[in-house]
């Protein structure tokens, strides 16, 4: 029979390869039982670690009749939240994924015990039919994790009905999730798919088949989306964060049931923890590239304890396309890689060759990052180059946004720049990069070259454009070379008008001076904050192309005074830059 399924799904294959339409979820509902190679859940043996940080004042909340989840508040009253219209769809989602389970656990009383058991019976008997949103693989894979990890507050063993009903609703899961893990997005969401799968063969008792037949195809993802040095195949800093919330329990998990954890994991985690330590800038912030918004300090801090090494960050992390310079106080992180492939890339950004700069706890340049779940409308703008620390020319992205949906190019394919080029010098003091992104559209091309002194007090600069050959498209075109500025600095143009000085919370101060034709201070939004979207600065750097077959800007920023207002250079411009 599991032979009649495969063969079922392989001749449905391109029908299905559109999305799980009706017919879709058809055969995977029907097919699942035959799927499974475990077999019905009857004893839970094992409750996955919970490393999520936890908020009892959720219990409080849900008593009053309020429901927070993605930046939204609903009002439940005495109804149950999943009767309830949701405010949104990232609402909904999160909803159906249970992870808010761990804030009624940490409470600790006998109520948040008992909403929790009253919510996930609801949702079994709300739930009954395997469609709408709550049974995308990935919420159903959320929600798996969600009930194991925190089946002490759902079970109660003087119920023994309760108790077999949870475990038939987790079998009946765990057997959708087994046929339909392959429509999960490609990327974390199907990465999570399986481990929730090997989960509840390493946490349910008799489920050895189950750990046997999903290993390999996980051991296959994890080599995939976990690049060779470390980073995600999505190019998005924040994904290993969120990953390794998972893969450090899993583990244990392997540990507790005595069996040796696959390889593959190991050494997918022994990868990834380095590069938690590379993309931090100062403040222990993620630098803001590729769908990375606010960082989860509590979830990095709880993932980095897991760090038995704690060695320095990689200097180049040549498969995942960053590069990192760090000089003294001051660390510089630049995108100087391609997009990621297009199946991973709808929440990358067109940065190529932005960078982020950092001077001791103060994040200085910045780009404008990706906003929160309940952002929605900045979505599009977050993924522009005009929202990143890099030069946008005829105000155009140096990527392209493909597959247009209803909801705009929030969540549309990434498709470009071509011929990205990137390397960090030998003596780990310069980057240089290059793309084509505007080669097909005006015939030109983007160089860059950043360079930090020895003890990271100045930071010189060049942006090249170069028009192709015989091309005339570029004639006359405007360029913009922006430094998006953090919300904590501020900044004013010099008397002369020839530079900006930028004044950091703790007094230090930098000034950045270019030969640029134009130096002026515009508004800009800072949307990687929890709280939301933040007013804030940025430098923009403008001219023309003109008649001129290349054009050359170097700009440089440079510490003039210590934190506390020393002093430590001629607060005139650099001659020959200014």
């Amino acid at each position: 029979m599991v032979a009649e399924y495969q063969a079922i799904e392989r001749r449905t294959q391109p029908m299905m390869s559109r999305g799980p339409g009706p017919w879709r979820r058809f055969v995977r509902a029907r097919m699942a039982r035959l799927s499974y190679p475990g077999s019905k859940a009857e004893q839970l043996l094992l409750a996955p670690q919970e490393l999520r940080t936890a908020d009892p004042s959720f219990a409080t909340e849900f008593y009053n009749g309020h429901f927070g989840l993605a930046g939204r508040l609903a009002e439940v009253g005495a109804q149950s939240p999943f009767q309830i219209a949701p405010p949104s769809e990232a609402w909904a989602k999160e909803l159906h994924g249970f992870a808010w389970l761990r804030h009624l656990r940490a409470a600790g009383s006998e109520l948040s015990r008992e909403q929790a058991k009253v919510l996930v019976a609801d949702w079994v008997r709300l739930n009954r039919n395997a469609r709408g949103i709550g049974w995308q693989p990935e919420i159903v894979a959320r929600r798996i994790i969600s009930w194991l990890s925190n089946s002490v507050v759902i079970l109660d063993a003087s119920d023994p009905r309760s108790y077999e009903l949870f475990l038939k609703a987790l079998t009946e899961q765990l057997r959708y999730l087994s046929a339909s893990y392959r429509d999960a997005p490609d990327g974390v969401p199907r990465l999570v798919s399986l481990m929730a799968l090997i989960y509840g063969g390493l946490c349910i008792a008799e489920q050895q088949a189950v750990v046997e037949r999903y290993s390999a195809p996980f051991n296959r993802e994890l080599e995939r989306q976990i690049l060779p040095d470390g980073g995600h195949i999505s190019r998005n800093p924040a994904a290993l964060i969120d990953l390794l919330l998972d893969l450090l329990p899993l583990r244990q998990c392997f540990v507790a049931r005595d069996r040796l954890p696959p390889k593959q994991l190991t050494d997918a985690i022994d990868r990834s923890m380095p590069m938690l330590r590379f993309f931090r800038l100062g403040g222990g912030s993620f630098a803001r590239f590729n769908g990375c918004g606010a960082t989860p300090t509590d979830a990095l801090a709880t993932v980095l304890a897991y760090d038995d090494i704690e060695g320095a960050p990689l200097r180049a992390a040549p498969n995942s396309g960053y590069a990192r310079i760090e000089r003294g106080g001051t660390k510089l992180i630049a995108d100087i890689g391609p997009a990621p492939v297009a199946s991973v890339s709808t929440a990358a950004h067109a940065g190529c060759l932005s960078f982020e700069l950092s001077s001791g706890q103060v994040p200085i340049v910045v780009n404008c990052g990706a906003p929160g779940v309940d952002q929605d409308d900045w979505r599009s703008f977050s993924r522009s180059t005009q929202a990143h620390s890099t030069l946008c020319f005829e105000e155009t992205s140096s990527a392209e946004l493909a597959s247009f949906t209803q909801g705009g190019f929030g969540d549309a394919t990434l498709i470009g720049p071509q011929n990205v080029q990137g390397a960090l010098s030998e003596d780990g003091a310069v980057i240089e990069g290059s793309h084509g992104g505007y080669a097909s559209r005006f015939g030109i091309g983007h160089g860059r070259r950043i360079e930090v002194s020895p003890d990271g007090l100045t930071i010189s600069g060049e942006d090249t454009l170069g028009a192709s050959r015989g091309s005339r498209a570029g004639e006359g075109g405007a360029f913009a070379i922006r430094f998006h500025l953090h919300p904590s600095v501020g900044a004013q143009v010099s008397a002369d008008g020839a530079s900006i000085e930028l004044i950091l919370p703790n007094r230090e101060t930098w000034r950045l001076s270019s030969n640029a034709p134009a130096i002026e201070l515009h508004e800009s939004v800072f949307l990687a904050d929890e709280r939301g979207p933040q007013e804030t600065a940025q430098i923009v750097l403008s001219g023309q192309l003109g008649a001129a077959r290349d054009v050359h800007v170097a700009w440089a920023l440079e510490q003039t005074a210590q934190a506390g207002g020393g002093s430590l250079i001629d607060p005139n411009p650099s001659p020959g830059v200014a």
